[in-house]
Order: structure tokens, then sequence, then C-alpha cells
């Protein structure tokens, strides 16, 4: 019995927590996981699928895209047989597909709700791309879809497995040099983006450089905290509104936490930044750059270095991710992480267009 056939019988998610998680429901045994690729633009094709090539309990067994002239390169690149791929208006059928366990959505981000349930209502476990998406209700519906249909529900966020940043999360976690007393960090490039048709100049599909880059700066000063903001302050604006006049060119905000603890975050289309500086009590330390898909370092106040982890960032997040499935255990950044972040990314722009400090 596969896990869809499974679902049905059982009935409800009420009936799946009266009998528990089956084993059924998880493919332990099977030396690797199947993963499909949802989206084939830029980060699937340079950093997702190479990154596959290199993992250890996951594979590339599957695609789902919108191009059919891609079709033929990834299929010859990949070894991917026609059983394994799909359209995104045939992707339901992925629920009869045995060798694909996990679909990882990488569409722009006004997609990511769509294709997140449907892989969730096709019993597969769900690997969501950051932003999560683009509302807290398209969050919630997307957790809601993974919580009824029994599969486990990741976020893409990188950094948090990136060994230096789990570093900087245990001095938070453990006060190695003292309380946080303050947060700065940013995340941008200095770019263009001369095609009209490109998401991240349209609103609607989630562009912008809150949406695409804000994230980083908002979810590290999470992580480097520990704290959830109880207020937050925006502004936004764009100066080449030629080119974004339907989304921010930059943003800047401020993160409220309780004990008095402010993060200043920044982010831009127009601006290269990529750091994340933490103020303590008895010291300091920082990442910088804290982002970068490669090369991530930094220092401490008493002359740590943290040296820069030569292995391929999206492999160890795609590997420990699926290693969270394979022994039935929760993800290092599970859906609720990317809800939260949302959550202040909206704050931050009605703050934007209020002039306001919005509480959390």
């Amino acid at each position: 019995m596969n896990r869809r056939r499974f679902l049905k019988q059982a009935g409800s998610a009420a009936t799946l927590a009266a009998i528990g998680f089956p084993n059924i429901l998880i493919p332990k045994k099977r030396e690797k996981l199947g993963v499909a690729l949802v989206g084939l633009g830029g980060y699937a094709t340079g950093r997702l699928a190479p990154g596959l090539q290199l993992t250890e309990h996951c594979e590339l067994r599957g695609i789902v895209t919108g191009s059919p002239e891609k079709i033929p390169l990834w299929q010859q690149r990949y070894q991917i047989p026609d059983r394994n791929v799909y359209s995104y208006e045939t992707m339901h059928e992925v629920a009869n597909n045995e060798e694909i366990d996990i679909i990882y959505v990488v569409t722009p981000p006004a997609l990511h709700a769509r294709y997140s349930i449907i892989g969730a209502e096709a019993g597969k476990h769900v690997w969501c791309e950051k932003p999560m998406a683009m509302d807290e209700q398209e969050c919630l519906s997307i957790i809601d879809a993974a919580e009824k249909n029994r599969v486990q529900l990741t976020i893409g966020y990188r950094m948090q497995h990136e060994p230096n940043t789990q570093t900087i999360i245990r001095y938070g976690r453990e006060e190695t040099y003292g309380a946080i007393t303050s947060v700065s960090t940013g995340a941008g490039y200095s770019g263009a983006h001369p095609d009209p048709d490109n998401w991240r100049r349209i609103g609607r599909m989630g562009g912008g450089a809150l949406y695409d880059m804000g994230v980083y700066p908002i979810n590290g000063a999470r992580y480097a905290t520990g704290m959830e903001p109880i207020a937050v302050s925006g502004r936004q604006w764009s100066v080449r509104e030629e080119m974004y006049s339907d989304v921010d060119e930059f943003t800047e905000f401020t993160l409220e936490f309780p004990n008095g603890v402010v993060a200043a975050g920044e982010t831009s289309f127009g601006k290269s930044t990529n750091y994340l500086d933490i103020d303590c009590s008895d010291g300091w330390y920082r990442l910088r750059p804290f982002q970068s898909y490669s090369g991530v370092q930094g220092e401490t106040s008493d002359g740590t270095q943290l040296p820069p982890d030569p292995n391929h960032q999206q492999a160890r997040q795609m590997d420990n991710d699926a290693l969270a499935i394979k022994e039935n255990r929760a993800p290092i950044v599970p859906g609720e992480d990317g809800l939260a972040d949302i959550r202040i990314v909206r704050a931050i722009m009605e703050s934007s267009r209020t002039g306001s400090r919005i509480e959390l």
C-alpha cells in the first residue's frame, strides 16, 4: 500500500493521529529518497540539481516544468525517465509515482502555495523555497495541507544548515558573549532586472527586494537572537522607477525584540550588503558574508575565527532535510519558521505604507 492509498483509507488526520504515524509513510529502507524539482529556473538549474548529485540521503528523480523545451536537456543531463516528467497541469499525478518521495517547490513566490499544496495532497513531503508564500493565509494553507496529509513540510532556508551560522545560533542560545543587546544585518545586491517579465519586478508574483532578499536578514535576526519580534517599523522605496515601479528596490526595517533588543535590517536590488553583526553585553561576533552560496565566515571579539566551510550548502540542506524524513523527526526549518518571516514581511510593508510602527 502506498502513502496516497493509505491516507485515503485512513480517512482523516484525526484517524492517523489515533493510530500513529505508520512506517509505510516513512521510507526509511530506501537508501536515497527521490526528489522532484518543481520549477527549473536559475536556482534549480545552478544550485539544487548540482547539489543533488552530491547528496547521500536523496537524489534527483523527477521534474515539473512549464517549459517543454527544457525537458530534453534535463533528461539527458540527469537521466530522468519520461514517467518522472510532469507539467504544472499534470503535477497531481505524482501521487501515483512511487519513485518520488519529495517535491521541492522552486517557483516564484506567488506560486509556492499552489504547488506545495498539490504536492502535499499527492502524499509527498514538501520542501518549499523561501520566501514561503505571499501572505500569512497562504502559509497557513500550506501548513494545513501538510498536516492533513501527514507529510513533512520544510522551508529552504539553507543558512540554518550552514556550520558557522549554527555556531552563532549556539552563541546566542548559550550567551557565550553575554546577553545579546543589538543586531545589525543586511542582504542585497547591486544589479538590475532589465526583463520586464522577470518575477522580481512584479509585485503580484512576489517580486521586490524585501521578498527576494529581505527574508535573509529577517530570518537571521530571529535565529541569532532566538526570539520573535514584538513590533516592526519599515520604509520601502525605489530609485530606478522605470524598473521597480511595482516593487521595492530598497527596504530598511527595525525589529523590536523582548528585553529591549533591536535589530536594524536592510535589503536592496541597488546596493551590495551581506552581513550579520551581533553585539552582546560581554563582546560581539559577526558573519561577513552571512548568506552567500559559499565563503560564509566570521569572527568574534576575542579573536576566534570562523573559517568558511567548503561544502555545498544546498546539498547539505537537502541531505539534512531528507535525513529528518527518514528518521521521522522534525526538520531544522519547519513551515512555522517561514510563516513567522512572512508575518514580519507583511508588517514591514504595512509600516512603510502607513508610516507607523506595527505591533505583532
